[in-house]
């Protein structure tokens, strides 16, 4: 039971760091990224070649983030005209993309097949204790991220990141960078979906294409949705509250008499779609609320507050 516990602290640290990615990019940013699971992907393949190919592991996590991070920032550049449903279509459309090319290019992927024997950090000296160094090592990280990431959105450019989010026009007015701004949003969004992908990478020592579906995209989307799409401290509250949800229908379901194992797999998915449905409609800004910030949901706000994100563009401008 222990071991399981950990096993899904883990995971949850994992989904955490996609949370916040995803905090950054479509909380902050306004961006909406449909393609995350495509940069998980890309992250986990490019650590895993790189420590096949010998290369500290430190170096392999690293190269993920980077290339996640210049990938997405060359796709956010591509696409920088587009908002809303336009770009989330064509994100997710670029994750399936990332996932044909990682099913095919079998030279490279080994394509159906996946890579396995993943060189994981201390894995041989620590033995019994790998699990435990791992899941404290993952939150380490999740913390690090956080605090950084605390710090960053706190400063003018976090401000002006927000501006951008309600009001781009009036961004530029102040001066502001919008294209920068966006293609710095996307670029962190991705690299910590990249890091998150090389962590699961050398926490299972297998990838395959068929893990990174859409599906981890929607999980995501719900962990931030369930914490508060613009919080931080949202983000890792609902990614613990995410997998919490996976666990216990997953047991719930296997109580249910005479139903195989894809009929249980079913209802975990339906339940969790009532779980989205259900926050949407009951508390839409989750369960941290936006704080002097306009709700992409249609929360409502002081009317004093109305042009924070343009009184802080405009302040920060000078």
């Amino acid at each position: 039971m222990i071991s399981y516990l950990i096993f899904a602290g883990t995971i949850a640290g994992f989904y955490s760091l996609l949370s916040l990615g995803l905090v950054t990019a479509w909380g902050q940013g306004g961006l909406v990224n449909l393609g995350l699971v495509g940069f998980v992907g890309l992250g986990a393949y490019t650590s895993a070649l790189l420590s096949g190919a010998g290369y500290p592991i430190w170096i392999d996590w690293v190269a993920a983030a980077a290339v996640s991070a210049a990938v997405g920032v060359a796709l956010c550049f591509v696409v920088r005209n587009l908002r809303g449903d336009y770009l989330a279509i064509v994100t997710l459309g670029f994750a399936e993309i990332l996932r044909l090319a990682e099913m095919n290019e079998k030279w490279l992927t080994r394509g159906s097949d996946g890579i396995s024997g993943i060189v994981a950090p201390f894995k041989t000296q620590l033995g019994d204790n790998f699990a435990e160094f791992y899941l404290v090592l993952t939150w380490v990280l999740v913390g690090l991220v956080a605090f950084v990431l605390n710090w960053l959105l706190r400063s003018p450019f976090g401000r002006a990141l927000r501006a951008v989010r309600d009001d781009e026009q009036v961004a530029a007015v102040a001066g502001k960078s919008v294209l920068r701004l966006k293609l710095q949003a996307f670029g962190i969004g991705a690299a910590l979906s990249g890091l998150g992908g090389a962590l699961y990478a050398h926490f299972t020592s297998y990838i395959a294409p068929d893990v990174f579906i859409t599906q981890l995209t929607i999980y995501i989307f719900l962990a931030v949705t369930v914490g508060g799409y613009t919080r931080l401290a949202g983000a890792v509250i609902g990614s613990l509250a995410l997998v919490a949800l996976l666990e216990a229908t997953r047991f719930v379901a296997a109580l249910v008499p005479g139903l195989d194992a894809v009929q249980i797999a079913t209802i975990r998915e339906f339940a969790i779609a009532v779980t989205l449905i259900v926050v949407m409609q009951l508390r839409p800004d989750g369960a941290f609320r936006m704080t002097n910030e306009r709700s992409g949901l249609g929360a409502s706000r002081p009317a004093s507050d109305a042009c924070y994100g343009k009184k802080a563009v405009l302040d920060d401008a000078t």
